[in-house]
């Protein structure tokens, strides 16, 4: 059977889907091949036409869990009014809605604790999507005048990643109260109240 010259691509993205799934349940101990390729619904011998090993599979999960992820917040940088862009970041991210989104979520809380474990590329990637998410706040900031926006802008991260984890260890009254504290803390750093 002949396929499409999209083909290749629609699979690879389909084995990157479910292996970045795999990656947020299981952990990478826990992270197959064959478990991935049969969340896939191919086989496992399909594998070696898109990745060379498992190392370069958890390599380009953890860049497919951040693909697009902060498009939405980041991609008119350079035209929205700054504060807005801030807001609806902060909005999104210290939330219920997002607390609860394990599953299609910011992967920083997620893969924080798991780094060690992951291959050095993975890391690689990781420590690369935090930069543009604080680049991307950093843009925001210095176009809405804000002075030492690269201190704020880590702070801010620290301090919304931090969140969002702790409040999923926490039930739902005092998660609501360490996200509606870590809000407020932001917005002001921010220069949003």
């Amino acid at each position: 059977m002949r396929y499409d010259s999209e083909h290749k691509a629609r699979t690879r993205d389909r084995v990157l889907k479910e292996a970045a799934a795999a990656l947020r349940d299981d952990g990478p101990d826990r992270f197959g091949v064959a478990a991935v390729m049969n969340r896939a619904g191919l086989t496992h011998g399909g594998f070696y036409a898109h990745f060379k090993n498992r190392d370069e599979l958890l390599t380009e999960a953890v860049g497919y869990m951040f693909k697009d992820r902060y498009a939405t917040f980041f991609v008119d940088a350079d035209t929205i009014d700054p504060c807005v862009g801030l807001q609806r970041l902060v909005d999104f991210y210290v939330s219920m809605r997002h607390r609860a989104a394990r599953d299609t979520g910011c992967p920083i809380p997620i893969l924080s604790g798991e780094l060690h474990r992951l291959p050095e590329a993975a890391r690689a990637r990781f420590v690369g999507a935090i930069e543009r998410l604080t680049i991307g706040i950093v843009t925001l900031l210095e176009r809405a005048g804000v002075e030492e926006a690269r201190a704020r802008a880590v702070s801010v991260v620290s301090e919304m990643v931090g969140a969002i984890a702790l409040s999923r260890t926490l039930d739902d009254d005092r998660a609501q109260e360490v996200l509606g504290h870590v809000k407020a803390s932001v917005e002001s750093k921010l220069g949003l109240v």
